[in-house]
């Protein structure tokens, strides 16, 4: 009966340790950007729920950068430009799942064609997410149309506000900087895409998500989980596009699955390699890549 009975208990302490294992809750946050698609994937399809991960979805970069800042996330995802702006604060902050490399995903858009805005003598409204990246875009752009003396009208909205603007509603020579899927939207009002980063901008835009290397050490086994969702919904894209969209679409409305599957040709995915020349280049742009899963 004693061996009875302890067979029965050495038998329930085997199935209670080999369940699942309790995980600490871990907060990310990430912004509407195709991007973050897998992220959305994974979270739609279940996946997150298991490590305890709860995915936080905000409209804009900066949003994304501000909910990080007020600690309501524990990692956060953005460019280089928003993690060069928070590893001023946290130097620990460090980049450790890489999604994607803009190519033409960001753009510039207006309801004047280049040549007319530098023929312009009015003020330039110029509509973008000014504490992100954009910021950097916009810069770039003017430089490079020598748009640099012009009169510019700073006007910081995010995404979700500026794609409800409508050309036929604007008077004043207007400049747009935005991302997929906003730009589709901004196009059906009546704006042009006049420069992005796969055409006449040549600004590196990396996509990663970024965390402290002490939430990292704490969550380590979860971050590492989640790089594999990360590739395997990207594998899921790639071996069936319309399920991956119908999947996420709730996170894009605005796009269409024709829209979706064309905006892809706009990022360049490089969750599993990098060429060394953007290695170089984002070490040129002070990203380091020494924490990436």
């Amino acid at each position: 009966m004693y061996k009875l009975l302890l067979l029965f208990f050495s038998s329930l302490l085997l199935l209670t340790s080999c369940s699942s294992k309790k995980y600490e809750r871990l907060k990310i946050s990430a912004s509407t950007w195709i991007g973050y698609a897998p992220l959305f994937y994974a979270k739609e399809k279940g996946w997150l729920k298991p490590l305890n991960i709860k995915l936080l979805y905000v409209s804009s970069l900066s949003e994304n950068m501000y909910l990080y800042q007020a600690g309501n996330s524990d990692a956060y995802t953005g460019t280089q430009y928003e993690y060069n702006i928070m590893a001023k604060k946290e130097p620990s902050l460090m980049p450790v799942i890489l999604f994607d490399r803009s190519n033409g995903g960001d753009v510039v858009m207006s309801n004047l064609s280049i040549k007319e805005l530098q023929r312009s003598k009015d003020t330039i409204d110029a509509y973008l997410e000014m504490d992100s990246v954009n910021n950097t875009l916009l810069k770039d752009f003017m430089k490079k149309y020598a748009l640099q003396d012009k009169k510019i009208n700073y006007l910081n909205h995010d995404q979700a506000f500026i794609s409800t603007l409508n050309e036929k509603n604007i008077k004043k020579p207007t400049i747009i900087v935005t991302y997929i899927p906003y730009d589709t939207e901004l196009k059906k009002h009546g704006f042009i895409k006049i420069a992005s980063t796969k055409d006449n901008i040549k600004l590196l835009v990396v996509d990663a998500l970024f965390t402290t290397q002490q939430m990292f050490n704490k969550h380590k086994t979860q971050f590492v989980k989640l790089k594999k969702l990360v590739d395997d919904s990207l594998e899921a894209l790639e071996n069936n596009p319309q399920e991956f969209y119908e999947t996420i679409k709730l996170y894009m409305p605005e796009l269409s699955y024709k829209e979706f599957a064309h905006s892809l040709t706009d990022v360049i995915w490089i969750n599993k390699k990098i060429s060394i020349e953007l290695k170089e280049r984002m070490k040129e742009s002070h990203f380091p890549t020494h924490g990436v899963i």
